[in-house]
């Protein structure tokens, strides 16, 4: 069908156009010809991309290393949006590590100052050694003088009667030991309460007073009872020339409270023995001991041949068994017993007024050590004896005074 009024089809121009024009035969001119209008749809807005890349852009495909790993048949739900949280990272263990010591370091510190400033407000710092006149020069080393007192304050009726202590009034001394601490070996000297000695010229503790020797020779144990801890560090530095650095005493309740304390203390004996006087009544070998039991054991005297100086012995033996039982892991590991015991011994003992805790910790540890092989017990050397009192051996005091001042190896024996 031929739009065209002579019939020629599309394909035939008019003259001059090659049959390619667009010409008409028509008289009409071809601009007012009604042209047909085509109404062209105006395109819908279109949503602007997604912000997000999902690998095509990239040259990212599904299932490939840096895509998002969407295979065939994956189902996410439809969210293709990018991840909201941060990436997911390994644990870092060595910081961890390093956090968690340096927290217990810190725990490990702050226990460790509050134990200190508890420790030391509970010294009794009551000796002034500063009265103590016409003292021998210090040589090396560090020497505590010991004392262990029938002191019964603070006891019950009750308490006395199940430690077999009597009810006396005042306190004198049962024990007194020289501990030597030094590079040369550290040794402890036990006292015999029945020593003779000569009370030298001294000031008065309560009086001040200044009282001159006169010569007057008596038991080493009177010297406490007459006018306390600084006439005894008096008599033994001017009856053996050694310099007294430190002086810690302990009465009968505290002793039995520490080794309750640490639950007892075992004690291998070679003999069995029975006083009841001390209410001593132990049988041969092995066995745990008690408060109660460890003051008999350290205090029995009367089941003895040689009374005074066995038992010295008996209290060397303890204090070194004892002092191994407070440095236990099993003590030292456990607060539950380490602050019972280190608050029932610093509740009852009294040092001089320059005792630290440092100085007292060295001194147990030299008492630990003198019982371990690492160091020497033995009695003061005696030579005999005058109106039942022991006579020191003058030779053998001097040696072993020069030994400790040059802070050498002890080699003066006992025997």
């Amino acid at each position: 069908m031929n739009d065209w009024p002579d019939g020629r089809s599309d394909r035939q121009g008019g003259a001059g156009r090659g049959g390619y024009g667009r010409g008409s035969g028509s008289a009409r001119p071809e601009d007012a010809r009604v042209m047909r209008h085509v109404q062209r749809p105006v395109p819908q807005q279109q949503p602007p991309p997604p912000a997000y890349d999902d690998g095509y852009n990239t040259g990212q495909v599904y299932g490939q290393p840096g895509g998002r790993g969407r295979g065939p048949g994956f189902d996410d739900g439809g969210d293709y949006g990018p991840p909201t949280g941060r990436p997911v990272r390994p644990p870092n263990w060595g910081k961890r590590i390093k956090r968690t010591v340096l927290a217990v370091v810190v725990v490990v510190v702050v226990a460790s100052i509050g134990t200190y400033f508890w420790a030391d407000s509970k010294l009794h710092r009551d000796v002034d050694l500063s009265k103590v006149i016409d003292r021998p020069e210090a040589g090396d080393g560090t020497n505590y003088l010991i004392v262990g007192t029938d002191s019964r304050e603070g006891m019950t009726a009750e308490d006395k009667k199940k430690l077999h202590t009597g009810s006396a009034a005042g306190k004198r001394t049962d024990t007194m030991m020289i501990l030597h601490v030094g590079s040369g070996g550290d040794t402890l000297v036990s006292l015999p309460r029945d020593s003779n000695v000569e009370i030298p010229s001294y000031k008065g503790a309560e009086s001040g007073k200044t009282y001159p020797a006169t010569g007057r020779q008596t038991k080493l144990n009177a010297t406490y009872a007459e006018d306390g801890p600084t006439l005894l560090v008096r008599t033994v530095e001017s009856n053996t020339g050694l310099h007294i650095d430190h002086y810690a005493e302990i009465g009968f309740g505290g002793f039995a409270s520490i080794v309750d304390a640490v639950g007892g203390v075992e004690m291998n004996l070679k003999e069995g023995f029975k006083d009841k006087w001390s209410g001593a009544d132990f049988q041969k070998g092995k066995q745990t001991l008690d408060g109660q039991q460890a003051l008999a054991f350290v205090r029995t005297r009367h089941a003895f041949a040689q009374s005074d100086l066995q038992r010295t012995k008996n209290q060397q033996q303890f204090l070194g068994a004892l002092a191994h039982k407070v440095s236990s892991p099993s003590t030292v590991l456990n607060p539950f017993t380490l602050y019972p015991t280190m608050g029932a011994g610093l509740d009852s003992l009294t040092v001089d007024k320059d005792m630290s805790l440092w100085d007292l910790g060295k001194m147990f540890m030299a008492m630990k050590s003198t019982n371990s092989g690492d160091g020497k017990s033995m009695n003061m050397p005696t030579s005999g004896s005058v109106g039942g009192n022991l006579l020191w051996d003058k030779a053998k005091v001097k040696q072993l005074v020069d030994q400790f001042n040059n802070d050498e190896k002890v080699t003066v024996s006992s025997d």
